[in-house]
C-alpha cells in the first residue's frame, strides 16, 4: 500500500503526459529572425561567412548544449558569446528546436 501511495505521488508531480517545458521551435524561430540570422542565415542554412557554421539540420541536443557552452565560457567565441548570455535556457531549446527541425544539406532530409 505505501508503495502505491509513493507511486500516486510521484504520478502527480511528475505526469507522464505533456511537458511544461517541450520546445518551441516557433519561438525559437522568433528569437532566430532576431539574433541569429545576420550570421547564420534566416533558417540556419546559409552562413554569411565560411567560419559560421550550418545550424539547419544539426540534432537539437548539440546546439543546445553548444550554445549553453558559450553562455557559460566553456566555448571561447566573444561574439556568440555576448548573445548566448541574452538567451534563457527556454530561449536555448527553443532556438535549439528551431534549428534542428530545418532542411539541411547535414544529412539526408526524408
Amino acid at each position: 500500500m505505501r508503495i502505491l501511495l509513493i507511486a500516486a505521488a510521484c504520478a502527480a508531480v511528475f505526469p507522464l503526459s505533456g511537458n511544461a517545458w517541450a520546445a518551441d521551435p516557433a519561438n525559437g524561430r522568433a528569437i532566430a529572425e532576431k539574433v541569429c540570422a545576420a550570421c547564420h542565415g534566416a533558417e540556419g542554412n546559409k552562413p554569411v561567412a565560411p567560419e559560421n557554421p550550418l545550424l539547419a539540420g544539426q540534432y537539437a541536443d548539440y546546439l543546445a548544449k553548444a550554445l549553453s557552452d558559450y553562455k557559460t565560457g566553456k566555448r571561447a567565441n566573444p561574439v556568440m558569446k555576448a548573445f548566448a548570455d541574452q538567451l534563457k535556457r527556454k530561449d536555448i531549446e527553443d532556438l535549439a528546436a528551431w534549428f534542428a527541425s530545418q532542411k539541411s544539406s547535414l544529412h539526408f532530409q526524408r
